[in-house]
């Protein structure tokens, strides 16, 4: 680690290659906390080149357990996190209003690293047990048209790094891994992403990968549609910006999609949005990241059509019908 932290400290990139030997080294232990930290600490102070995101990935996805769900095309709706908006579990609700309205969803997520409450926090804490076998989960997906994929039992190197990365607080470039290597290979992405500069980067990376996708980026930073702002949506097809109004029906405060302080607080807020019992904001942010997931899955004429399916399940009782399903398969 030594020779690397030297080459970075001299303002170098690191290859593809090297930055994929590097992450099979975090994996195998080979280096300790203080070099890890260190190493991560070079990508807080300045950007990280695609070569080095690709080798990141590569490495990661090399050593992940691999999850065969039979062949169902699959959708993944993240955000990369760290945006340090501390809202709700905007993504997770949008899963299970897709699963609803009988799209298949494999959800990648993890603990929070800057916000109180990441997708595997709420999970958890609503019951869910995390696995990483694939005839549980393949049973989930067919029952419930839902399963979860909790990262660090996926990824060696995630769970090696998941104590620094709390300590350090801050977003890293594992935040920006996480979308990239759900180990499902999901069909569908919907990607939720902090920046414009990150959004370039998987605008590049997706293309490559070839399946359908949209990233989404909310103008004032969110990594969701966030509807305080207008929305960046990009696709296979092309990139546009949207208006809070043409995507959920009205602009909302900031402090109206505020998460909780605790994961408890966080939870009940999923509850109560999840059996119908939102806020009108609240259920509109929820309903324009769900419609945005099923348009991407090409099964709708337009938003509009994919936005009156979300709306469907979520108000007809759908969407938390697959979550008591679910935790009743525990």
């Amino acid at each position: 680690m030594k020779k690397i932290l030297q080459h970075l400290f001299e303002h170098k990139t690191l290859s593809q290659q090297q930055a994929k030997e590097v992450m099979l080294n975090i994996a195998k232990g080979v280096y300790n906390d203080t070099e890890i930290t260190a190493f991560i600490t070079v990508f807080l102070m300045r950007s990280i080149t695609i070569e080095e995101l690709q080798g990141f990935r590569d490495g990661l996805l090399e050593l992940a357990v691999p999850v065969d769900l039979n062949g169902y095309d699959v959708i993944d709706i993240v955000g990369t996190g760290g945006d340090g908006k501390n809202t709700f579990n905007i993504s997770t609700l949008a899963c299970f209003i897709v699963a609803g309205a009988g799209k298949k969803v494999a959800k990648h997520g993890n603990y929070g690293a800057t916000s109180v409450s990441g997708a595997s926090n709420v999970m958890e804490f609503l019951g869910y047990k995390f696995k990483n076998h694939s005839d549980q989960l393949k049973k989930e997906i067919e029952e419930t048209n839902f399963c979860f994929l909790h990262a660090p039992l996926f990824h060696p190197a995630l769970k090696a790094v998941a104590q620094i990365r709390k300590n350090i607080g801050f977003r890293t470039f594992f935040n920006m891994l996480g979308p990239m290597v759900n180990p499902a290979n999901p069909q569908y992405q919907l990607v939720g992403v902090y920046n414009l500069e990150m959004a370039r980067i998987y605008n590049y990376l997706l293309q490559q990968a070839g399946n359908p996708f949209t990233i989404i980026h909310g103008l004032d930073g969110y990594d969701e549609i966030s509807l305080t702002n207008d929305t960046k949506v990009i696709t296979q097809k092309g990139e546009k910006v949207l208006s809070a109004e043409e995507l959920g029906k009205r602009t909302v405060s900031a402090s109206d999609i505020a998460g909780g302080i605790s994961v408890e607080d966080a939870a009940n807020t999923f509850l109560q949005i999840l059996k119908g019992k939102g806020t009108w904001a609240q259920n509109a942010v929820v309903l324009a990241n769900a419609a945005m997931a099923l348009q991407c899955t090409g099964g709708y004429n337009d938003y509009d059509e994919a936005y009156n399916a979300a709306v469907e399940s979520l108000e007809g009782g759908k969407a938390y019908q697959k979550l008591q399903k679910l935790i009743s398969l525990q």
